[in-house]
Parts: structure tokens; sequence; C-alpha cells
């Protein structure tokens, strides 16, 4: 069974039957319709090598995404899948675990693969993931990271600002003496800036606040949470307020605080930070700082396929971020 089939029995062209295959424009709903009818009588199946020699592409988009099991990342892929799926793609995920070795490798593998396009999320972009790329013309766009270094479009909230928002709420309910537990501060896209958002805003409410009353831990799980609170707890010990830079963490502190007898949010508050679903499952629902995860997915993947039918580089997006209110943050007298 072949496209010449389809077009024979529908009484079209090729080109007409594989216009439609690839969601091109130039034929009306009745041949449409009347294609995707015979397709469906004769249980043609078009094969993805064939069309990639046809139009020059795989339908094919790599991801690259530094942890798998991320509450995060799976969000993000949610987005991703939604629009390549429309554009009539499939998507390979490729788990580098922050490592350059296994980052390098996946890069030479989609390079070679002649993948149509790359997101590539959460990560520094290094200049030798950029230069295994540069010389083909793969577009690529950063999600949830962005490069002042290289030319390459990305799809982020503003990280300073959002943590700056998540402070000031907790100062605007009355908190004087709170802390932060953040990711690794070395760490200049998740890291450093929620940890400068944070201090500013202190600053700028003229609180004190001290280097040690933010504990940063390698990342931003659940684990680095219960590990970084037990470590806060002995630094500020009369702490009101904790900021968690991301929710991961956040449910890590309400753990560990719940296994001390910490009740919450009676005796602290806790706010958190990308607003996953998890948020309002926790006891109790978790008040955060919202990255539309999804919407922000779906966004940096139409970049990619507007970098490819059009041939010309995109405008970087920064997307607003906004608190939501749960229970876990006590308004203090």
């Amino acid at each position: 069974m072949t496209i010449k089939d389809v077009a024979k029995k529908a009484n079209v062209s090729i080109a007409t039957v594989s216009r439609i295959l690839n969601n091109k424009p130039g034929y009306t709903k009745e041949t449409e319709k009347k294609v995707l009818q015979v397709i469906q009588e004769l249980g043609y199946h078009p094969n993805g090598i064939a069309r990639g020699l046809i139009n020059k592409r795989t339908h094919t988009i790599g991801i690259l995404v530094p942890e798998i099991s991320s509450m995060l990342i799976s969000e993000f892929i949610s987005g991703i899948e939604q629009v390549t799926h429309q554009h009539g793609s499939s998507v390979i995920v490729c788990h580098t675990e922050s490592m350059g070795q296994k980052t390098r490798q996946y890069l030479q593998v989609l390079k070679e693969k002649q993948i149509d396009g790359i997101i590539f999320t959460s990560g520094v972009l290094k200049e030798d993931y950029y230069q295994l790329i540069k010389d083909t013309d793969i577009p690529m766009v950063l999600l949830a990271t962005e490069s002042y270094e290289f030319p390459v479009p990305y799809v982020k909230v503003n990280d300073h600002h959002a943590a700056y928002s998540a402070t000031e709420y907790l100062i605007n309910k009355g908190h004087r003496k709170i802390g932060m537990i953040s990711g690794d501060k070395e760490d200049m896209i998740a890291g450093q800036p929620r940890i400068n958002g944070f201090m500013q805003a202190m600053q700028a409410h003229e609180l004190p606040v001290k280097d040690e009353w933010v504990v940063s831990e390698n990342g931003f799980s659940f684990k680095d949470g219960v590990n970084g609170f037990s470590k806060l707890i002995h630094q500020l010990d009369d702490i009101t307020a904790v900021f968690a830079a991301s929710d991961e963490i956040a449910l890590g502190v309400l753990s560990a605080a719940y296994k001390m007898n910490i009740k919450v949010p009676d005796q602290l508050s806790v706010i958190g930070y990308d607003n996953l679903k998890i948020a309002e499952m926790s006891i109790p629902p978790l008040t955060s700082i919202a990255q539309p995860l999804v919407e922000m997915g779906k966004k940096a993947t139409e970049m990619v396929f507007e970098m490819m039918d059009k041939k010309r580089g995109v405008e970087s997006r920064i997307f607003p971020h906004e608190i939501v209110e749960r229970q876990s943050v006590r308004e203090l007298k």
C-alpha cells in the first residue's frame, strides 16, 4: 500500500495527499475528508522515513532534560507533546542527568538522526553543546533556562522577580524572620537569581538578612528540602516563614517540620515555587509561585516549528508568574 494507491482511489494528485498528511495548505475541506476516508478504507500508514525523504524532515523533536522523574519536567513534556502531535511529529526525550558527557552524546545522536528541532531544558548551555548544533540547520530553543553567551532563543519566567514576589508576599503577611532554602547557589539559571530576589526583597523592606539564613542544597528535590530545613532551623531558630525555591523543596520542609512537631502554618509559614499539581495535594495545601509550565512547553515547541518553517530566528519569551494562595502561609497580627 503506497501513497499512489491513496491518490488513485481518491482521484487526487500524490502532492495533494502529501499536503494533507503533512498538514500543509492547498486543498478544500471536501478533498481532505475524501482523502482521509480513503486512507481509512485502505488502511494506509505513511512511512515516516519516506515522508522524511519527501519533505527533508524526520518529524521528531528532541528534548534534553536533566531529571526525567522531576514533576516540573513532566509538565513541560505535556505541553511539548501537545504541540508536536498537532504538527504530526513525535518527541524523543533524552535524560542527561545534568552530566556533560551524556548531554554531548545525546546531542551527537540527535544531530546524526537529523532531528527536526531541539528543546534544551533547565540546564546551562555550555560552549561545546552549542558548537555541536551551531553548524547544522537544527533549530534549538531553551526552556526554563537562558544563555547570555550564545544567541539561542529561550522561554522562561524571570526567576529573580518571581523570588522577590514570593519573599514580599511573606513580608506583607507580617513575617520578618524569613529563611530560604535554595538549589545550588552556583547554578546561574535557577539558583543564584532566586537567592538574589530573596535578598533584594528583604533589603528593600529594610529587614535583617544574613547569608546563613539562605541554605543552598545540591538541587531542588524533596530530599534537599528535608536536609535544608534541618540546617536552617538551627541557624535561625525563631524563624516564622520559609521561601522554598521549588515545590519539591517545600514538600520536604513540610515533612521535616511535621517530624519536628512544628505546625504549618500555625508555627511556620511555607511558600513554594513552580505550582506543581502536587502542591494542592499536600497537607496543608501549598501556597506557591506559579510558572505556567504546560504553556511554556507549548510556546517553546511552537517556536521550534516556526524556526523550521520560516528558517529564521524567533523572539525569546518571558512568561508571567503569579502567586497561588492555598493554606501554608499564615498572616501574623
